[in-house]
This record gives C-alpha cells, sequence and structure tokens, in this order.
C-alpha cells in the first residue's frame, strides 16, 4: 500500500457488517465449484517466488520488478488468458529516470569528487540543471532561527551561496539526537527559509558523506524514476528547484580553513558562547550539474477473459492488485535488506492470480461468466498509485463498459486492532464499497453472507480516518472516474509494514485463500447477474 496521503475530503456514513441480517443470494454451485482452484497451497506457490529474496522487493524500474511482471505474464499465458493490449499481455508506463550527469564543484580552483567530497541530488536539479560561481559565502552555522537563537542576524543572504550544518541545533540539549525524519524537517525548514530569502544555493556540510559504502554510492547515483505524463512535465518546466548541494567534513574545512577555522572549532564556539558564529567568508566555488533523462522498462500486467454473453461481454469487471514494492534498503539495521512484501502487495497480487485460475476453470467447463473480466496486476503503487493512474488515463477498455473494480492490496496478515481476538482469523477491512454505488455495497454482504460468512469491517470508510486508507490503493483511480469499487485490506499498518520482516514466512495463507474467495465470489456476481451496479452515490458515501 502506498505511505502516502492525499488530502481530500470524504464525507460519508459508517456501515456495520450485518450479513445475518441481510438476506442471503441463492449459493451457485458453480460458483463453490470453481473456487477451490483458491486455496492455501495454490497461494503459497504463487506468493513463496513472487516475494522470495530473489525478486530484490520488486521495486518499481528494477530488475525485481521486471522478473515479476515476466512471472505474471507468463502464468496468464499459461492460463490462456487473452492478451488484450495489442497482443500483449504488458501495458508499457512511460516512465523516466531523471539522474544528475556531469556534477561539478570547485573550491578555490580545486576540484572536488563527486559521491564522495559532495553529493548533488537530482530532486535539487531542475529540467535545465545549474551552474554559479561566487568568490565568497555566507557561513550560517545551523541555520537555525528559535527560541531567542538567530544564525541570520544581520546577515543578508539574498544572491548569496550560504554554508550550514545540516544537523545539529543549540537550541536543543546536549545529548538529544535528532531521528531521520526530525533531520528531514529540519533540513527542509533550512532549505524553504534560505529560498525565500533568495539565497542563490545553500550548501549543507553533511558528516554521513565522510565514509560512503558502495551501497550508498549506488543509491546516490541511480536517480529518481517519474512517470512521464504530460502533466507531470508540465509541472516540472514550471518547477526550479532551489539548488542545494551537500559536502562532507572535509570538505566543509576546506572552506572555513580559508577563514582561519575549522568544522570542529566553529561547532566548540557556538556550544561555549550559545551565539552564532555565522560570517562571510572570501572563497571561490564553482558548481554545475545537468539532469539526465532515461527510458525505464515499467508495465501493468493485463490478462482478458472474454465474457460469454453475447451482449454483456462488452461489460468489465476489473480485479486488481499491485505487485511492486519497496526493493532494497542498504540503511536499514540488520543483515535483512530486502522488503520482500509478502502482504504488501504480494498478497493481493496472488489473490489475482487464484481468482485467474478459478475464472478459467469455469470457462473451460462451460460455465464462464456472462461479463468479462480484466485481471490487471499493476506497478507504481507505491511510487504514487502510478501504474492505476497510468490505466485511468490510457484504459484498454471504455471507461463507461467498465461496472466495477474490486482491488486486493494487503490480505494475508492479521492486522493490530485484530491480534489475539477470537475473530482475527475471520475478518477483512471492506473499504468504499458504498461510496459510489448502494447496489455494490448492498450486494458485497449478501455475497458474504452466503458464502464466506466473515466480519467486514468498514472502520477506514470513516469520513475522520486519520490514515486516509480510502485514497491510498488502487481503487481510487477507478473510483476518480465514476467505476464502483471495493478494496479489501488487512489493516496491518505497524508490524513490519514497508519493512524487511513482510516474510512469506508470516503470511496466513488460509485467511489469504478466503480473503481472496470472498473478492472471487463478489466478483462471481458482478460478472453474471442481469444489471450492473447503479451508480446512484456522489463518491462520498451520500446519495445522488
Amino acid at each position: 500500500m502506498n505511505k502516502n496521503f492525499l488530502t481530500l475530503g470524504l464525507a460519508t456514513v459508517l456501515y456495520a457488517s450485518c450479513f445475518a441480517q441481510v438476506k442471503p443470494l441463492v449459493a451457485n454451485k458453480d460458483a463453490i465449484r470453481f473456487s477451490k482452484a483458491i486455496n492455501p497451497d495454490n497461494a503459497y506457490k504463487h506468493l513463496s517466488v513472487l516475494a522470495s529474496d530473489a525478486y530484490e522487493g520488486r521495486e518499481t524500474g528494477t530488475k525485481g520488478a521486471w522478473m515479476a511482471a515476466d512471472y505474471i505474464r507468463d502464468y496468464f499465458k499459461s492460463l490462456g488468458l487473452k492478451a488484450p493490449v495489442n497482443g500483449s499481455y504488458f501495458q508499457n508506463i512511460d516512465l523516466v529516470n531523471y539522474s544528475v550527469s556531469e556534477s561539478m564543484l570547485t573550491i578555490n580552483g580545486q576540484p572536488k569528487v563527486a559521491y564522495k567530497d559532495f553529493l548533488i541530488a537530482s530532486n535539487a536539479v531542475g529540467l535545465n540543471g545549474f551552474t554559479f560561481s561566487t568568490d565568497d559565502i555566507v557561513f550560517a552555522g545551523y541555520g537555525v532561527t528559535k527560541d531567542g537563537y538567530n544564525d541570520y542576524e544581520g546577515l543578508n543572504v539574498d544572491g548569496k551561496v550560504v554554508l550550514v550544518f545540516l544537523s545539529g541545533d543549540p537550541t536543543v540539549k546536549s545529548g538529544e539526537k535528532q531521528t531521520g525524519r526530525q533531520l528531514l524537517m529540519a533540513k527542509a525548514r533550512k532549505t524553504s527559509y534560505l529560498a525565500q530569502a533568495k539565497a542563490k544555493a545553500v550548501i549543507f556540510i553533511d558528516p554521513s558523506l565522510d565514509n560512503i559504502t558502495e551501497e550508498q554510492k549506488a543509491a546516490y547515483t541511480k536517480g529518481s524514476n517519474l512517470m512521464k505524463t504530460q502533466d507531470n512535465i508540465d509541472r516540472m518546466k514550471k518547477q526550479n528547484p532551489f539548488t542545494t548541494i551537500s559536502i562532507s567534513t572535509a570538505t566543509a574545512n576546506d572552506i572555513l580553513k580559508t577563514a582561519g577555522t575549522s568544522v570542529e572549532a566553529v561547532q566548540k564556539k557556538i556550544a561555549e558562547t550559545s551565539k552564532p558564529a555565522s560570517q562571510t567568508i572570501n572563497v571561490a566555488i564553482s558548481a554545475s550539474a545537468m539532469k539526465k533523462e532515461t527510458p525505464v522498462r515499467c508495465e501493468n500486467v493485463l490478462g482478458f477473459l472474454e465474457g460469454s454473453d453475447p451482449v454483456l461481454k462488452k461489460e468489465v469487471v476489473v480485479l486488481t492488485g499491485h505487485y511492486d514494492h519497496i526493493g532494497i534498503t542498504p540503511e536499514v539495521e540488520g543483515p535483512d535488506k530486502i522488503n520482500n512484501g509478502a502482504d504488501d502487495d504480494g498478497s493481493g497480487t496472488t489473490g489475482v492470480l487464484l481468482m485467474a485460475k478459478a475464472f478459467v476453470d469455469a470457462k473451460k467447463a462451460g460455465k464462464g461468466p456472462k461479463r468479462s473480466i480484466l485481471f490487471m496486476t499493476v506497478v507504481g503503487e507505491e511510487k504514487g498509485l502510478w501504474g492505476s493512474e497510468w490505466y485511468s488515463l490510457h484504459p484498454v477498455f471504455p471507461v463507461e463498459n467498465t461496472i466495477a473494480n474490486l482491488n486486493t492490496d494487503m490480505i494475508g496478515r492479521t492486522g493490530e486492532e485484530y491480534l489475539g481476538k477470537p475473530d482475527s482469523a475471520n475478518y477483512i477491512y471492506s473499504v468504499g464499497s458504498n461510496m459510489l454505488s448502494s447496489d455494490l455495497g448492498k450486494l458485497s454482504e449478501q455475497v458474504n453472507a452466503t458464502y464466506t460468512k466473515m466480519k467486514l469491517d468498514y472502520k477506514y470508510d470513516d469520513p475522520k480516518d486519520p490514515e486516509r486508507i480510502y485514497y491510498r490503493s488502487d481503487h481510487y483511480n477507478f473510483a476518480k472516474l465514476g467505476i464502483p469499487i471495493i478494496f479489501y485490506y488487512d489493516g496491518m499498518l505497524q508490524q513490519d509494514y514497508h519493512r524487511p520482516g513482510d516474510e512469506v514466512s508470516k503470511i496466513n495463507f488460509p485467511l489469504l485463500a478466503k480473503r481472496a474467495q470472498l473478492t472471487y465470489y463478489t466478483a462471481w456476481e458482478l460478472a453474471n447477474r442481469a444489471k450492473r451496479p447503479a451508480v446512484d452515490m456522489d463518491g462520498k458515501g451520500n446519495p445522488k
């Protein structure tokens, strides 16, 4: 699941799960018969591959994600699903990597070594790059302005290059360490202050560059991927990132020695006097960088099962799960650096594969669905719902013919609220079923009452949900198009979330299979009933 929160309003009501009070459907024997393909053993076969160390955490735009895409494509092909994208199972996404090229920093005419003495990140370089030269800089200590302490007092930074420490704060008690998040926030504050003060650039003294490992160097140099939509291109053209450069302690000392001091001496002086040591330093500094654009392989994987009814087959039910995760994190403590993403979202992807097998088996036996079904595993969810957004901008099947999206994102574990409870192995968070269609909400309850009898928890339909779960997975890009959705989710937000501990060994496979069966039975009803679910709600859970 995507970590970012979107800040759109949500005005809806909570719906209590009440399958005991809902009139069940007449159980369909064929649906039950073919659901047997959705079982723990088959789930393990897929997930043990997709979430293995060999797939390196399946980060978008990397080898691991390509391996996962190939695995899913080959499985869809083995089932006999149609390749719906002009004869391909891949819907290619226009993804590019923006990295820094030709970066340069000189101090008094002496060149420094990139990714050793200094670092220029790709997000600090505009589309056209930057270059500057100066004969003097402003050293502003820690760049702190609070609690009666002001490193900028009496300084004019307009048009100047400013040198500050990245970490540390003289107003904080000695011995208190800043967390990683606090460091990021402090850096953002310092950068924002100097940008608003119209400084030319900021140079951060960053001790983490003093002993860069090869792994860290690789992480620094890989750049950043961006889905290349016209909106993104236009936005980048309008942006002019404030230039930031990070330097090592040794490089900082090369600058400070011109003023007869050093990093250690300045820090000691500030600590002893509790006063700023800011000054203008006469030193010749030049810097430049260009941005390089490189295409990156990236694709959604689609398999299509055509419906059996001559009229209804033009309508499509879309079943989704995202196969990407966050890859390898070298900075994590401990020997395990791979974020396997077994639950997030290897479990949901596995659910899509299991449902594909069940529906294909039904069709081979002459019991195929009347409407068509698109099985789609999407990429880039962790980057900002990229894959589903791309599909929403470039739909393979007409939006007006897409009757519903059922999205499985994290269905393999027990969330914190259910740990140790009697129903810990018989629940699922059902998100958004009533946002656009009261028909779909009612159908979901009827299906559950008939087949799976799970507890449907609607907690995340609460408009006051602080986690904003409704906006954080791929179903949302369908909902924005006015397509009814249900998002199935286990609620695991703390234990192992986006960490190497999200391993196959921690998956509850019987529970994964049961949740996938609930999704399958709901899809079966959607694909076979006479009428599609009416869109009678406003997208926020209010009747139109």
